[in-house]
Order: C-alpha cells, then sequence, then structure tokens
C-alpha cells in the first residue's frame, strides 16, 4: 500500500493536482504516508491561511497541533488517488492543473 506502481497512477504529472481542504485537514498525515510522488509536506499552517479560516476551524485546528497537509510537490502528482482514499477528514481533492 506504501508503494504504488508507476502503470497505477492514471495521469502523467503535473495534469492533476491535489487541492486540501484547509477547513477540513486535521495534519494525520495519511495522505503524506500513501503518496508515492512524496506531493504531501504535513507542517504548521501558516499564518495567513490560519488567519482565513473561520473560529471554530481555527478551534478546530488548535485541538489537532495546528498541523496540516501543504502540497509543495503538487505537479509530481500522477493523479493515482491514494491521497484521496486515506484522508479520514475527505479533505483532498484532485482537479485539472492550471
Amino acid at each position: 500500500m506504501n508503494n504504488v506502481i508507476t502503470s497505477d497512477c492514471k495521469k502523467s504529472p503535473g495534469v492533476i493536482v491535489p487541492v486540501v481542504n484547509l477547513r477540513r485537514c486535521e495534519g494525520k498525515a495519511d495522505c503524506a504516508v500513501v503518496c508515492p510522488e512524496k506531493v504531501f509536506e504535513i507542517r504548521r499552517i501558516d499564518t495567513e491561511d490560519y488567519q482565513n479560516l473561520g473560529l471554530l476551524n481555527r478551534f478546530k485546528l488548535r485541538m489537532h497541533g495546528m498541523q496540516v497537509a501543504y502540497t509543495p510537490n503538487a505537479d509530481a502528482c500522477r493523479a493515482c488517488g491514494l491521497c484521496v482514499s486515506a484522508c479520514p477528514e475527505k479533505a483532498i481533492t484532485l482537479i485539472r492543473a492550471g
């Protein structure tokens, strides 16, 4: 489960990118564990992103250690969909790049 054969991936890198809904993400890192392309990074939420959240989302994020998933390597995504399936909060969607 941790490794995906490249032929299982649906697209060439950069066609599809994962988008993380920071209102739902709790930084549990399931996406980072299953991603064969190392697209995800789990880290403290950026100040600007935190300030754009509502009060309830800010509270929830504090309860979960202020950690969220970011996608610094989104252009490496091959649309295997493992991150979408692995995320317990259903915080990840795959969309066409650009």
